[in-house]
């Protein structure tokens, strides 16, 4: 089941190849308007003036923006920006046939439309140029869609110059949220901050249609740097110039974390910082594009502090490997944290030239700007032939995933090769990414040959999160170890604590609640995740000074752990702050309202305030929105089981099946349903439908296996949960519930095996020490 909380349908359609954040106006005006512009506004509300009015002071640095693909990062399709072949020539997959063509000047494209029929529809603009390029067309109410046939730009000789999809493993039709047509190819939502500059998406709830607007279509100065109007200003020392602030020039945003900052060789042939890095502004700033995240604010003030506006991913399953590799498409920004790179100081800047977005320098010669070359970049060190493939620094320390089929992305973790960590924990590697008809053990045999003494390298917490993740014997130990080591990358901190969070313990809570005071908005707001699992009057105490948080994200995650009962005896000035940060919560929901994920986090909110009428609205909209959407129709079903209409959650929920035959989760809320009304075969059909369709979820297998237990089928009961522990082996419910059956069975024994598991797997539980000791006396 997809988290309303996870930002995993945010990104799908776009290209994000770019390195900026886009600021917002109200209407769009040309480059040459733009360079019109009389500053004319109060020096408090700075406004856009483009980047041909930023080139009439600094024309060098517009002269490498205009290289870059920040500046072609969207554009209007014309005869000089469409990559792409337009010639009648088709592109065939899943039987839809699409023709590439032109007509009267336009480009257009005819393939399946939002009612599967083909259809004739008009490139509007191009999106991105390297190595791909793909497609925007214009759809009534506002929208404008994703094509998923995508150009490949790169050379013909190296597979390029042709027509692909972007999911070439996926038979899409329309109605599926992510067909070309569906809202997770949208790209009012999905893509346009990141291509463009100041864009306000401006969706209207009333009418859901989108009049979303732009100062320039690409990724320009401003979208960087903050409007510009203020530092006109103080630049021709006119319209109130003197209330700008002297450091900031007039800007908003100040990058001055490099300013006078050395990068000196010491005798380990490394470079080191001449001064610690006390801001981390550049590095925010690019994080609102090259991040996994989601957004909940457009305010210019608000996007150059990246928590008030964003919540980055934290190196969560299936965005990440255990080891903190790249896993899912995650732009960077995470991984770079974790890095060493990261902790000595290092900013995108120092690698990447800001205007043109291109590397300082090329190959091997960028690392020995802080690597002395004749320690590191010698057969030595890489034991490579030297000017070899497997002797460049990247190919070991940054290995490339490739996204979008086509479009290979280096991990900024910046790590050192450990096949070891694949042969215990299936993480891939460097080594084998080249040497692909080697196993893993032949690279960790050769590692260990060149490098007797071991070298783990910066990332050390693979093991604790992988335990973490099977919720494995010692994984609360091994995660707290990793949060609370301050030697520990922050976010790396806060992905631990994320984790705790499926360990309920005092142990645990205690922790949680000390990490509340660390400083650092990630930490804190994965701290507050945990506690929002804890009793009323723990929410309230804890909580309640993060109202006054200094970030918006933890301030409004406090909010909304504490809304419900929990809100309940806040003392004046806590509800205040309450009140006003469940009202940001709720502004970052209604910033993406045309989302089902926001109206259903929207609909549960309600619902835990005591407003049904509220929360049915919020849900029904969700499910009006994306039909597909599970979580929206399981809630609203559970919403009118409790108002005493059963009858209605079932037609609900079956309702949604004929859209979704292979929800497990649907199945299960079905089968629970059909308990309640003593239809108990229709049931347990359901159940069992639900165990086959998602083994992923073990509560469906427990489920199912307790019914099946309940309902006379003991033997039946023992093996299907035995058959769900293959996926889950730690689940602390199917393992008690298998011993219980077990020693019902009289197989004291196996039972003994499950019990000494369960104490080994939490040991101060005091049911489970009764049991262990039982079983031991049966079994003398």
């Amino acid at each position: 089941m997809r988290s309303v909380a996870e930002p995993s349908r945010l990104i799908l359609a776009c290209l994000a190849l770019f390195l900026a954040v886009g600021l917002w106006r109200e209407t769009p005006l040309s480059l040459a308007q733009e360079a019109q512009v009389k500053i004319t506004r109060p020096v408090a509300h700075p406004d856009f003036v483009g980047s041909d009015r930023c080139a009439q002071c600094h024309a060098a640095e517009h002269k490498d923006w205009l290289s870059s693909q920040h500046a072609v990062a969207m554009q209007e399709a014309t005869e000089k920006t469409v990559l792409g072949r337009f010639d009648g020539v088709t592109f065939s997959k899943d039987d839809v046939t699409s023709t590439f063509y032109r007509k009267d000047g336009k480009f257009w494209v005819r393939t399946d439309g939002p009612d599967e029929a083909l259809g004739d529809f008009e490139i509007k603009y191009t999106f991105g140029v390297w190595p791909l390029q793909q497609y925007l067309i214009e759809f009534p109410g506002g929208r404008i869609q994703a094509l998923g046939i995508a150009w490949d730009a790169r050379a013909k000789e190296n597979g390029g110059q042709r027509w692909y999809q972007l999911y070439p493993d996926r038979k899409l039709k329309a109605g599926d949220p992510q067909h070309w047509t569906g809202i997770d190819q949208n790209w009012n939502y999905q893509c346009a901050w990141c291509h463009s500059t100041n864009i306000k998406k401006n969706y209207d709830r009333a009418s859901g249609r989108f009049s979303t607007t732009w100062s320039e279509i690409s990724v320009g100065c401003e979208a960087c740097h903050g409007p510009g109007s203020n530092h006109v200003a103080w630049a021709t020392r006119s319209n109130g110039w003197e209330q700008s602030d002297q450091r900031g020039k007039g800007f908003a945003q100040i990058f001055d974390e490099r300013k006078g900052v050395t990068w000196p060789m010491d005798t380990d042939g490394q470079a080191h910082r001449s001064v610690p890095r006390t801001s981390a502004n550049e590095i925010h700033i690019c994080a609102g594009c090259h991040s996994r995240r989601q957004q909940f604010s457009d305010d210019p003030e608000s996007v150059g502090r990246l928590f008030d506006a964003f919540r980055p991913s934290l190196l969560e399953a299936g965005l990440y490997h255990v080891d903190g590799q790249q896993r899912d498409e995650v732009y960077n920004y995470g991984s770079f944290l974790e890095s060493r790179m990261h902790s000595a100081g290092v900013t995108c800047s120092d690698c990447h030239n800001p205007h043109t977005a291109k590397l300082r320098q090329t190959g091997n010669s960028l690392c020995g700007l802080c690597h002395a070359p004749e320690r590191f970049d010698a057969s030595s060190h890489h034991h490579h032939v030297p000017n070899s493939k497997g002797a460049e620094c990247a190919a070991c320390h940054m290995p490339i995933s490739t996204y979008m089929g086509i479009d290979g992305r280096r991990d900024h973790s910046i790590r050192i090769p450990r096949p070891d960590q694949s042969v215990l924990l299936g993480t891939p590697n460097a080594c084998n990414q080249c040497h692909t008809d080697k196993s893993a053990k032949w690279a960790a045999d050769a590692i260990k040959a060149w490098y007797p003494s071991a070298k783990p390298g910066f990332q050390d917490f693979a093991q604790a999160f992988d335990r973490g993740d099977w919720g494995a014997p010692g994984a609360q130990l091994s995660l707290m170890g990793i949060a609370k080591a301050s030697t520990e990358a922050p976010i790396v901190r806060a992905s631990a604590i994320a984790r705790l969070g499926r360990f309920p313990s005092p142990q645990v809570l205690d922790f949680a609640a000390g990490s509340l005071k660390i400083n650092d908005p990630q930490i804190r707001a994965a701290a507050v995740s945990v506690i929002a699992g804890a009793d009323p009057e723990t929410r309230r105490s804890l909580l309640a000074p993060l109202l006054r948080d200094e970030t918006r994200l933890v301030r409004m995650d406090a909010a909304r752990a504490i809304a419900g009962e929990a809100e309940q005896n806040l003392s004046p000035d806590d509800l205040a702050s309450f009140e006003k940060a469940l009202a940001e919560y709720v502004d970052a929901q209604l910033f993406n309202a045309e989302r089902p994920e926001s109206q259903t986090n929207l609909g549960t909110l309600y619902r835990d305030r005591g407003k049904p009428y509220d929360a049915r609205a919020a849900f029904a909209r969700a499910i009006e929105i994306d039909p597909t959407f599970v979580p929206a129709v399981i809630a609203l079903a559970e919403l009118t089981r409790g108002q005493h209409d059963e009858s209605g959650a079932e037609a609900a929920l079956r309702k949604s099946l004929e859209r979704n035959p292979h929800s497990g989760g649907l199945w299960h809320a079905l089968g629970l349903s059909l308990i309640r009304q003593q239809r108990i075969s229709e049931a347990m059909d359901a159940l069992a439908k639900a165990a086959e369709l998602a083994p992923e979820d073990p509560r469906f297998s427990y489920v199912f296996g307790v019914a099946l237990h309940d309902t006379g089928k003991p033997r039946e009961a023992v093996e299907a949960l035995k058959s769900a522990l293959t996926h889950h082996p730690y689940d602390r419910e199917i393992l008690w519930a298998v011993a219980t059956y077990e020693i019902e069975a009289g197989d004291y024994a196996s039972a003994l095996g499950r019990a000494e598991l369960l104490n080994e797997l939490e040991p101060d539980r005091a049911d489970v020490t009764r049991l262990l000791a039982e079983l031991k006396q049966r079994t003398r």
